[in-house]
């Protein structure tokens, strides 16, 4: 398979087929710099060689009901995790602020639970037009199952982005969680866009799927047109139902960023969470196929020191991308 042919035909407007994508995730790991070749053709075509920063503040950690299996915060985790309920405005303003600091282009507020009380979306509404005013950042929200009216406050406050991940295939769905159903997930991300704020939605890679599972949930992701796409690598944590799961490798991950980044070519692909245990030193490969990250601590497990990252983006002559008022504080200071 010609790699940079099939790039410049994507870039054309082409979709590839199913027997290209597979051919993607089961190409010879002697190919894979041809394969990270073409998927940084397309990178380059629409994003150059900018790279977008996120940070999560967790605001609300545990005590959720909920029964996923890779999630230490699940109702069936015995995994030994801090938990408290929902932040103040107060807190979520200071991580902000540490954001802003960290030239963090997206500052995500992330809640365990099925989904947000009337108490917890007021809070984040209040907290977000605050971050706006002060900051300047693109905030995004993952508070779980969202109803109509709770999309349409949080899109008047101000939030521009809201995460809910499918995680896996339609198929693989019931193999994962049983207390919400597939279609839970695929509705609140068509609330969201209903009510005019950006979808983000993507997948957890490693948890017992076929190759046919990933690309099933890279083309779902397409088909409803999600703006932002977060790539997680199981960190199969003890205590939770996948616990002792160990079934990616470094040069396996970087096939699964390259086929989401040929499925997807001009989203924002994101390297999340589980990226530093399952690429290791390859880390930096994965830029070529994706334009953003997370940085700093996930949820329940803690991330790569924030100056290693820096450092790997500028020693790849990556470039962060600021917002207007991180270009004033940091650039024209």
């Amino acid at each position: 398979m010609n790699f940079l042919q099939v790039a410049q035909e994507v870039i054309d407007g082409k979709i590839i087929s199913n027997e290209e994508a597979l051919a993607i995730l089961n190409s010879k790991d002697d190919e894979l710099l041809q394969l990270m070749d073409g998927a940084f053709a397309i990178r380059r075509h629409y994003y150059g060689k900018k790279v977008k920063l996120n940070m999560i503040m967790n605001a609300k950690s545990g005590y959720c009901p909920e029964d996923c299996g890779y999630c230490s915060q699940s109702s069936k985790s015995t995994a030994p995790i801090e938990k408290y309920p929902f932040i103040t405005k107060e807190e979520i303003l200071a991580g902000a602020k540490r954001a802003f600091d960290n030239k963090i282009g997206t500052y995500c507020i992330v809640a365990s639970g099925r989904g947000p009380t009337r108490k917890d979306v007021n809070v984040v509404s209040e907290a977000v037009a605050e971050i706006k005013e002060k900051y300047g950042l693109k905030v995004c929200a993952c508070l779980g199952l969202l109803k109509e009216e709770q999309a349409q406050q949080l899109k008047e406050a101000g939030v521009d982005r809201y995460n809910h991940n499918l995680n896996t295939s339609e198929r693989h769905h019931s193999f994962i969680t049983t207390s919400h159903t597939y279609e839970d997930r695929v509705n609140t991300v068509e609330i969201v866009k209903k009510h005019g704020i950006s979808p983000c939605s993507g997948a957890i890679i490693g948890m017992k799927e076929t190759r046919e599972d990933v690309v099933n949930i890279a083309r779902a992701l397409h088909q409803l047109d999600a703006d932002s796409i977060p790539v997680n690598f199981l960190n199969a944590i003890d205590g939770t139902k996948l616990e002792g799961t160990r079934d990616l490798n470094p040069r396996y991950c970087l096939k699964v960023l390259a086929l989401f980044r040929y499925i997807n070519p001009t989203k924002e692909i994101r390297i999340s969470g589980g990226r530093e245990i399952n690429l290791g030193s390859l880390q930096p490969l994965g830029f070529y196929a994706a334009n953003s990250i997370f940085v700093g601590d996930y949820l329940t497990t803690a991330g790569q020191e924030a100056n290693s990252d820096y450092r790997m983006l500028e020693d790849l002559g990556f470039e962060i991308e600021l917002t207007q008022k991180q270009e004033a504080a940091f650039c024209y200071a």
